[in-house]
């Protein structure tokens, strides 16, 4: 090929590299109202979810579960843009194994994801229901009975990270 249309051609072939890292921030961008930190409204103290803002096309959470002043549950989540561009939602539960969600819904104020093979839930939605409130919930079925569990959030000041 002559080196005059090599050029276009390595050009054309880098911006479709780069096109779905583009598409990743921009579907994570649109869940900045996702970040920040969340305090369960019937759990008890520290118990809620923690969001990272967007960066890197990813948003990257925890959350924890604290009952009788101990932890008894955790999970890391990551939100972002899988090998073929769809939106996802990994989830690392405290003694499970990972599992990963894609996105069937997304608009202003709220995102699900679905994964019909996993075994309990097999959605998760969040919805924004007022700037400081926020709803998770997550849905399926188990051993043929149709399972909701709702988990109201309300959006709290973060703490300040401990200095050494």
């Amino acid at each position: 090929m002559p080196r005059a249309r090599a050029l276009p051609v390595l050009a054309a072939a880098l911006l479709a590299l780069a096109g779905p890292a583009r598409a990743a921030d921009m579907q994570a961008s649109s869940l900045a109202w996702l970040a920040g930190c969340w305090a369960a409204e019937h759990g008890e103290a520290g118990s809620g979810e923690h969001w990272l803002p967007p960066a890197g096309g990813t948003l990257l959470g925890v959350s924890r579960t604290v009952r009788n002043g101990q932890t008894v549950a955790h999970e890391f989540m990551q939100i972002r843009s899988d090998a073929e561009g769809r939106l996802v939602y990994i989830a690392l539960p405290s003694g499970q194994r990972e599992a990963t969600f894609t996105a069937t819904l997304l608009d202003a104020q709220q995102v699900a994801f679905e994964n019909p093979a996993h075994d309990f839930p097999q959605r998760i939605v969040y919805r924004l229901q007022q700037p400081d409130r926020l709803l998770a919930r997550i849905e399926g079925t188990r051993k043929g009975i149709a399972r909701a569990v709702d988990f109201p959030l309300r959006r709290v000041p973060c703490e300040p990270v401990a200095e050494r």
